[in-house]
């Protein structure tokens, strides 16, 4: 064989070698990876027709609509929601709301104190301390725990005080010392887009720290009749004439307020006038008849 020949035969030999070891790489070696390749441009394909399909987006876009609608629905009935990213002062505007229609001795003083990061969501803490009337302290405790943004009292201290103003008059309040916990989060999985404010305005309670026995008595600010030192002088169709130790007459019918009580009746029967008085928690019942001064007291 001539060498010409001999080249020509190696040369086939090795591109049938080629032929066999490229149709091996794309057939077997790569097959699963050129079929995925592929399966990837159809989905590509089948996209980008549906990307110009406007209807089809529409729908799309109006069932996202109606799913997230239902969602800010049912997160708008719950009683609670924790906002998003909520800012410190949110908190100071919120108070300020509460305590705007306090009573004059009532006061009110925030403290910003820490923010703690739980798992899902963070919370401010703040210190509420201060002296008020039992019932403006009762109304701002409702009014953080029952507010649709998560608040609660952490904790609390209560005690009370007596202040006396310039008329002599006390005043029974309570000086209180609270920790809260407003609640936030980054994102607004705990949150409505529409959110209404819970009702935050309770009914009045009895003041448990009002004493039943004071020992202060109010002073008569208001010069009414003083039925201790006073003197029945007449009764007229108009009502009872009477007289205090100082000499100023009255004229009173039943109801009528005097110092410390009320007039309650009128006995022109036995020409008697009927009153209660109450002496720091100590009801008394007094009368006065035409000629002698009669005084029962019943202690309750």
């Amino acid at each position: 064989m001539d060498r010409k020949l001999k080249n020509t035969v190696i040369l086939i030999v090795l591109l049938l070698l080629i032929i066999l070891v490229g149709s091996i790489m794309v057939f077997v070696i790569q097959k699963s990876e050129i079929d995925s390749k592929k399966k990837r441009i159809n989905e590509l394909n089948l996209n980008a027709l549906n990307a110009y399909n406007t209807d089809e987006l529409m729908n799309q876009l109006n069932t996202l609509k109606l799913r997230a609608a239902e969602l800010d629905s049912i997160l708008a009935l719950r009683k609670f929601n924790i906002p998003v990213n909520l800012s410190q002062s949110e908190f100071f505007n919120f108070v300020n709301k509460i305590s705007f229609g306090f009573e004059p001795e009532s006061n009110v003083n925030i403290e910003y104190k820490d923010i703690e990061q739980k798992e899902h969501y963070k919370f401010y803490k703040y210190r509420l301390f201060g002296t008020a009337n039992y019932n403006d302290v009762y109304k701002m405790i409702f009014a953080i725990e029952q507010s649709k943004e998560l608040k609660k009292i952490i904790s609390s201290s209560f005690d009370n005080f007596v202040f006396v103003d310039k008329e002599g008059v006390p005043q029974y309040l309570v000086t209180y010392n609270l920790e809260c916990a407003v609640y936030y989060s980054d994102n607004d999985r705990y949150a409505s887009s529409v959110s209404k404010e819970n009702r935050l305005i309770p009914n009045p309670i009895y003041d448990i720290f009002y004493p039943l026995i004071r020992n202060e008595i109010p002073p008569n600010s208001e010069d009414l009749l003083d039925v201790q030192s006073a003197q029945l002088l007449a009764l007229i169709p108009e009502g009872a004439f009477l007289v205090d130790s100082k000499g100023t007459t009255y004229l009173l019918w039943e109801g009528d307020k005097v110092y410390l009580g009320y007039l309650t009746e009128i006995d022109f029967t036995h020409n008697v006038v009927h009153f209660v008085l109450n002496k720091g928690g100590i009801i008394e019942k007094l009368s006065l008849n035409l000629d002698k001064k009669e005084t029962e007291e019943i202690k309750k």
